[in-house]
């Protein structure tokens, strides 16, 4: 499968992307917990089925040491006891940030209440801006049918 457009090779994608990609090297620098970004850019990126994403925020997981057994059960995270209290908070977050459309009301009250229990307003902060990121680079490429399977571990970083 060949991709629609070369992001690399587009001035416009260069000139707006480059400051995109700042703001998810932001990111990767707030508090929020390292391994609680990539479960939560790996969960959204599979509910909108942004196979680059699935397989970059994987092999990035993996490398940062996340264990297989976790990563394989993300997408069925609610029945896994492998995650923390606080992760299952960022998961269902995103999960609700991600489905907008399908839940018509957004993140619920009692979804962000329990986030709040885990995460103090900074790594909140993060949270809402890591979800909302994901979902428009999830966008950008599915649109553009991105090929999967290539990414190596630090390439975009």
């Amino acid at each position: 499968m060949d991709a629609r457009l070369n992001y690399f090779t587009s001035p416009t994608a260069g000139k707006a992307l480059k400051y995109f990609m700042s703001a998810g090297k932001a990111l990767k620098e707030s508090p929020l917990p390292a391994v609680t970004q990539e479960l939560v850019a790996l969960r959204v990126s599979q509910i909108n089925g942004c196979a680059v994403c699935v397989d970059m925020h994987t092999k990035e997981a993996a490398a940062a040491g996340e264990t297989s057994v976790r990563l394989n059960l993300v997408a069925a995270w609610r029945e896994a006891t492998v995650f923390t209290e606080a992760e299952r908070a960022a998961l269902e977050l995103a999960e609700e940030g991600t489905r907008v459309a399908d839940a018509a009301r957004g993140v619920s009250d009692e979804v962000w209440a329990h986030a709040a229990e885990h995460y103090d307003e900074e790594q909140l902060t993060a949270l809402v801006v890591m979800v909302s990121f994901m979902n428009t680079v999830n966008r950008l490429n599915i649109i553009t049918q991105q090929p999967a399977g290539d990414y190596k571990v630090g390439q975009f970083h």
